[in-house]
C-alpha cells in the first residue's frame, strides 16, 4: 500500500520534553542538524507514516537528531524504539541516550539477547504496559514475544545491517509507526534516489565544530618498521590502536597477511610487552563482545582485527588506525575504518599500508579528503553502480540507459514525476497510469512490497 494512503500518527509540537532537552544540551546544534530536524519535524506532524533515511558521516550527530525525534513521539504519549545491529552498539546507544537525557523523566529500556529469563520477562512487561517509553536493542526487539503498548516511532541504526524482513517485522510492531533509518555510510545522491526511492532523504553534511580531522598517510611495505614504532609511541602515550587486515586466514589466492598470523607475530614479537587482542567475524558473538568490551575499557592496547569493527564502535582513546593490504579494500570501507578513530580530544592518524611501489588511484583519493560523500562519489565513479556496496547482490536492476553519475538530475526528475503522478492520481485511474501500474506490479511484485520498508 502506498504510504500516502496509510493512516499514520500526527505528532503535535508539545515541547514538554523536546524544549528542555534542547536547552540542556552542552553543545550547539550544527546548521545541518537544525535543517534535518526541521525536515523530520514536518514529517512527524503529518497524518501519514514518516519513512525517511538519515545519512550522515561518522561523527555528524545522527544520534542527537534521532533522540529529538524519539522525544517528540514520547511527549505525545507514544513509545519509541531504536534498533542497533550489535549488542555492543546497542549498549553504547543506551549509555549515550541516558547521558544526554540527564534528568528528563523518560524511562529507557535496554533489551539485549543475553538477558536472564526473569530480566527479560520484566523488560517485556514494561514494554507491554507502556512503562518503558524508549526501547533500545538489537534483533531482540523483533522477537515474536515482544509487544509494545503504543509504538509510534522506529529508529533503525546502520539499516543495511538488517534484512528487509527484519525491518518490516519491527515496523509492524506498532500501528504503522513513523520510521527513520540511519546510515553512517555516505552514498551519492543519485544512488540514494534509486536504492532508497520510496524514502525521503535527509543528509547531515557538516561535522560539529572542534572535531579534528584524522590525518591520513600512505606508506609502502618498506616503511612497516617505522609505522609499528609509531604505533608503540602512541600506546606509550596512553593511547590505543587498531591494526586491520582484509582476510582472516592465509590464502594462496590473496598475498596478504592474515589477521590471525599477524596477531601471533605482533603479540609474541613486536608488541610482546603490550596487551594485544584479536577479533574477527568467525569468532562466536560472546567472544567478540568480550574482546570489544576490554578494548572499550582500555584493557587492550592494540586490537588486531578484520573489518568486523568498521561500523559503530566508539572508543575515544583510540588514535591510530593502521590498515594493512589497503589495496584489497573499497574506498567506502576504508572511510568507515578511518571513522573508528578521531573520536576523542587527541589527534588521530589513519596509516594505509600498500604493497606496491606507488599507491593505486583510490588510495590517493582516500588520502586527499575526509569528506565521506566526496569519497562515495569517487567510489561510484571508480567501481561502477553494480559493484557499489554489492548492489547486484541486493537485487537492484541494472540500468539500460541511465548513468548514475552523469544522469543524477534526470533520476531526480524521474522520482519527482513519479511522486507527482501518485499525488495527482492516487487510484491511478488514468489509462496510461493503469498500464504503468500493471507493468510495475508484474515485474516487481515482491520488490515493491519490500521497497516500502526501506
Amino acid at each position: 500500500m502506498n504510504r500516502e494512503k496509510r493512516q499514520g500518527i500526527a505528532f503535535e509540537r508539545k515541547n514538554a520534553l523536546v524544549r528542555p532537552f534542547a536547552a540542556a544540551l552542552p553543545f550547539k546544534l550544527t546548521a545541518a542538524q537544525k535543517k534535518v530536524l526541521s525536515e523530520i519535524s514536518a514529517d512527524m506532524s503529518q497524518p501519514r507514516p514518516m519513512n525517511r533515511l538519515l545519512q550522515g558521516d561518522v561523527g555528524s550527530g545522527k544520534t542527537v537528531v534521532a533522540l529529538f525525534a524519539m522525544l517528540r513521539a514520547i511527549e505525545n504519549g507514544f513509545q519509541a524504539a531504536l534498533m542497533a545491529p550489535t549488542e555492543l552498539l546497542a549498549e553504547q546507544h543506551s549509555g549515550t541516550v541516558t547521558r544526554l537525557l540527564g534528568g528528563l523523566p523518560v524511562s529507557v529500556e535496554l533489551l539485549r539477547g543475553g538477558l536472564r529469563n526473569s530480566e527479560r520477562r520484566a523488560a517485556l512487561e514494561r514494554l507491554g504496559s507502556g512503562q518503558a517509553q524508549l526501547a533500545i536493542g538489537t534483533h531482540a526487539l523483533i522477537q515474536e514475544d515482544v509487544d509494545f503498548q503504543r509504538l509510534g516511532l522506529v529508529i533503525i541504526d546502520e539499516q543495511h545491517r538488517f534484512g528487509v524482513h527484519q525491518r518490516l517485522r519491527l515496523r509492524r510492531a506498532g500501528a504503522d509507526p513513523d520510521v527513520l533509518v540511519m546510515s553512517a555510510t555516505p552514498i551519492p545522491r543519485s544512488l540514494a534516489l534509486t536504492f532508497y526511492g520510496d524514502l525521503d532523504i535527509s543528509v547531515l553534511d557538516e561535522l560539529p565544530p572542534g572535531r579534528q580531522a584524522v590525518e591520513t598517510v600512505l606508506r609502502s611495505e618498506p616503511a612497516r618498521p617505522r609505522v609499528l614504532e609509531f604505533v608503540r609511541e602512541q600506546v606509550s602515550a596512553g593511547r590505543q590502536a587498531y591494526v586491520v587486515y582484509p582476510v582472516i586466514e592465509e590464502s594462496e589466492a590473496l598475498d596478504v597477511r592474515s589477521a590471525t598470523e599477524a596477531y601471533e607475530h605482533l603479540s609474541q614479537d613486536v608488541f610482546s610487552d603490550l596487551n594485544v587482542a584479536l577479533i574477527h567475524g568467525r569468532m562466536p558473538s560472546d567472544e567478540k563482545d568480550d574482546v570489544m568490551r576490554r578494548f572499550v575499557a582500555g584493557r587492550v592496547d592494540v586490537l588486531v582485527s578484520t573489518t568486523v569493527i568498521e561500523v559503530g564502535i566508539d572508543v575515544g582513546n583510540a588514535t591510530v588506525m593502521l590498515i594493512e593490504g589497503a589495496e584489497r579494500f573499497g574506498l567506502s570501507q576504508l572511510h568507515q575504518l578511518r571513522g573508528r578513530v578521531g573520536r576523542g580530544a587527541e589527534k588521530s592518524y589513519c596509516i594505509v599500508l600498500h604493497s606496491g611501489r606507488a599507491p593505486p588511484e583510490r588510495l590517493l583519493v582516500f588520502a586527499s579528503t575526509n569528506d565521506g560523500f566526496e569519497i562515495a562519489r569517487a567510489d561510484l565513479r571508480l567501481r561502477g553502480f553494480g559493484d557499489f556496496f554489492g548492489a547486484r547482490q541486493h537485487g537492484l536492476p541494472e540500468f539500460r540507459f541511465a548513468d548514475l553519475e552523469r544522469d543524477e538530475e534526470l533520476l531526480h526528475a524521474a522520482r519527482d514525476a513519479a511522486a507527482r503522478i501518485i499525488a495527482e492520481d492516487p487510484p491511478l485511474a488514468d489509462p496510461a497510469h493503469q498500464a504503468l501500474g500493471r507493468a510495475l506490479r508484474t515485474e516487481y511484485r515482491e520488490r515493491l512490497r519490500l521497497y516500502d520498508v526501506g
